[in-house]
């Protein structure tokens, strides 16, 4: 039974996520306490305790605590079983968050899988769903596993109602993954999103977002999505030879549409200045992929408590250690090797 205490470093959810893809992997049980303690509202919310339920029944898992607002969890999971799923959290709490807690064993399992998944899509808290299909799938493929991402209805917070389909291929190994150089940039492109929402919201916001980065020419588009709730985001795709990277910035009640556009350039004004391939939040989901394959590297910026949090967790499960060293100002190399 390993140990964890939940509200070591960033003390968040992710630290949970990552006990259960890896418990479920490893077929090693885990308890943990003070589950989310670093949080507003701590113990398990609605999306960490679909997670929970989720990675539990891919696995025939034994529970004890699992409710909700609880601060302790023991699970004791049973082997990998692939197949066809339905995953909702019933709230606007993440389903790509929900998606994070059973995609590295459903990569590794002896057969594909399909999730049917609702709730959240685009959340401030959260990988929307062009992060993870347009920055993390293909980096996916390139280790040897597969996910194809469909959105069938965008859910934004606090509506929720999203809808999305995730087809799982798995592959017998990961590929070790290298990333240390992101090559030419090809194309960045601008898009707004509104849904249930005046179109001028987008309009502004990717304005200023362009005028913003006008140095690096960007294409713009405005897209008017199905919703069940009103929602915005912009996002910036980074399409470059090696990699693609994606930042978003959501809109909020009192924030002015030019301030979110500011937001999201100012992010990618960041990353491009820096040199690095892959950015902060993919910095955080390359370390599964890097540790299930036992070996790989990237180059990214400063890693973060989050990043560093995920490390601690994923050592606990896998015999891996990640060497974390400054590679000039402001960027560092992440390797992973077998302990």
């Amino acid at each position: 039974m390993i140990m964890i205490d939940g509200s070591a470093g960033e003390g968040g959810g992710q630290i949970l996520r990552t006990a259960l893809a890896l418990a479920v992997v490893t077929g090693k049980p885990f308890r943990m306490h003070s589950i989310r303690a670093g949080r507003r509202t701590p113990g398990l919310g609605n999306q960490h305790l679909a997670a929970v339920r989720a990675a539990a029944t891919i696995s025939q898992a034994g529970l004890e605590g699992a409710g909700l607002g609880a601060g302790e969890l023991t699970f004791r999971p049973g082997p990998v079983m692939p197949g066809q799923y339905h995953f909702s959290t019933g709230t606007a709490g993440s389903a790509m968050l929900v998606l994070q807690a059973v995609l590295p064993p459903l990569l590794l399992a002896a057969e594909p899988s399909r999730l049917e998944l609702e709730g959240g899509t685009h959340n401030p808290w959260a990988p929307p769903f062009d992060f993870l299909r347009d920055a993390y799938a293909p980096l996916l493929s390139r280790a040897g596993v597969h996910l194809h991402l469909t959105l069938k209805r965008h859910g934004f917070f606090p509506a929720g109602g999203g809808q999305a389909l995730a087809d799982i291929q798995p592959g017998p190994v990961m590929k070790p993954l290298t990333v240390l150089w992101r090559g030419t940039i090809r194309r960045i492109g601008v898009t707004g999103l509104v849904g249930r929402l005046p179109r001028r919201i987008a309009v502004e916001e990717t304005t200023v977002a362009a005028r913003e980065l006008a140095g690096y020419g960007v294409d713009t588009d405005i897209r008017e999505v199905d919703s069940v709730g009103p929602g915005n985001a912009i996002m910036v795709k980074i399409e470059c030879e090696e990699i693609t990277e994606v930042f978003t910035a959501f809109g909020q009640r009192g924030v002015p549409a030019r301030q979110v556009g500011a937001q999201v350039a100012g992010e990618v004004r960041q990353y491009l200045d820096s040199g690095v391939p892959v950015g902060p939040y993919l910095a955080d989901q390359l370390l599964l992929p890097l540790a299930l394959a036992g070996r790989g590297e990237f180059l990214t910026g400063e890693p973060s408590t989050h990043t560093r949090s995920n490390i601690a967790v994923i050592t606990r499960f896998l015999h891996v250690i990640f060497d974390v060293r400054s590679d000039g100002p402001g960027r560092y190399r992440i390797a992973c090797r077998p302990q």
